[in-house]
């Protein structure tokens, strides 16, 4: 059953990660206009993308100031997503284990 748990949250974390990495990429998109918001998929697809990323960027955004009008804060984001997903996850899993069998 933790193995479910854990397998569950790592791939969440996983999707968490790629809709990170195509809101960015899409941000880029709408800036130099190659796609265009008015457009009524694109637009619906941005705010799920939206809704999904800004919980988890919000607090990072808070704290780290654009450079030069680039925004890294999704970079630092996977970062930590990714070190949660690697080290944290399996670290919490371990007790759970033991407990559960």
């Amino acid at each position: 059953m933790t193995g479910f748990i854990l397998f569950v949250l790592t791939n969440l974390i996983g999707l968490l990660v790629l809709a990170i990495i195509i809101s960015a990429v899409m941000s880029w998109l709408v800036a130099f206009n190659v796609i265009n918001l008015r457009n009524q998929f694109v637009y619906s697809v941005a705010r799920v993308l939206d809704a999904i990323t800004q919980p988890v960027l919000r607090p990072f955004q808070k704290v780290i100031p654009p450079l030069g009008g680039v925004d890294i804060s999704p970079i630092v984001a996977i970062l930590v997503l990714q070190g949660i997903s690697r080290y944290l996850l399996p670290w919490l899993a371990e007790p759970l284990y033991r407990l559960v069998g």
